[in-house]
Order: structure tokens, then sequence, then C-alpha cells
């Protein structure tokens, strides 16, 4: 039997359990965990900066010297925009890291994980769920003309 036929053989090739791979195995899950906080951080900028459109331009258009615009509801509806890519962006972020994830703790990498059955605990799924939850709220907070 070849060495790349044998126990931990996976399609393209052969997983073998050493210090290394283990640690090369963590890396990769870091750099997962920081790619998804730097969509968390693009979402909260998205998200952030439509509600301070909208909040601005209210607020500019309630001056008494301003006259009245050409598109009165352009920053309304460019806030809207920018809140929903926010919470899209996180759907997406957030479908892809579950996706990694699944692959990367699947059974072909068990040699290597070294982890028991419940996993490596990560606050990320709690912080995007919870600023998606916020955006969702800011989205129809504008939308209805709650602010």
């Amino acid at each position: 039997m070849s060495d790349t036929q044998g126990a931990g053989h996976i399609g393209r090739f052969a997983v073998k359990a050493t210090a290394d791979s283990h640690f090369s195995w963590l890396r990769t899950q870091l750099a997962l965990e920081g790619t998804m906080m730097a969509w968390i951080r693009t979402a909260v900028s998205l998200i952030g900066f439509g509600f301070a459109i909208v909040q601005f331009f209210d607020r500019f258009h309630e001056l008494p010297a301003v006259t009245t615009v050409f598109l009165p509801n352009a920053s309304w509806l460019m806030g809207l925009a920018l809140i929903f890519c926010g919470v899209l962006v996180l759907v997406i972020a957030l479908w892809e890291y579950q996706w990694t994830r699944r692959y990367l703790n699947s059974g072909d990498f068990a040699a290597v994980v070294g982890l028991t059955e419940r996993g490596m605990h990560t606050p990320v799924y709690a912080a995007a769920i919870v600023l998606m939850l916020i955006g969702i709220f800011a989205f129809f907070a504008v939308l209805l003309h709650l602010v």
C-alpha cells in the first residue's frame, strides 16, 4: 500500500497527524476567524454609515436656511441600501464561514484537528447574530421613519 492510499487519505492529498499539520490547521482556523471578524467590521461600517447618512440629512433638511433639493429621498434610499447591504454581507459571510468551518472540522481532518466532539468555541456567531438583529432593526426603523 502506498503512502497516499492508507488511513488518513483525502481525495487529493494524504493527511498525517503531526504537530506541524495540527498547528497548520489551527492557523487556518484562526485565519478563518480573522476573516469573519473583518466581514463583521465591514457590516458594522455599512450599517452605521447608512444610518448616519439618513440621520444627517434628516437633520440637515430641518435647517431654516436649506432650500429644497432635487431628490429629497435620495439620502433615505441610500441609507436603506447601505443598511441592507451590511445585513446581506453578514448573512453571506456567516454562510461561507459555516461552510468552511464544517469542512475544516470534517471527519477527513479528524486526525489533525485534535479537538473534542464539542469543538472550538468562538464568539463570532454571537457577534454576527447580534449585529444582524441590530441591522434589521435599523433597516425597519429607517424604513418606517421611526427615528
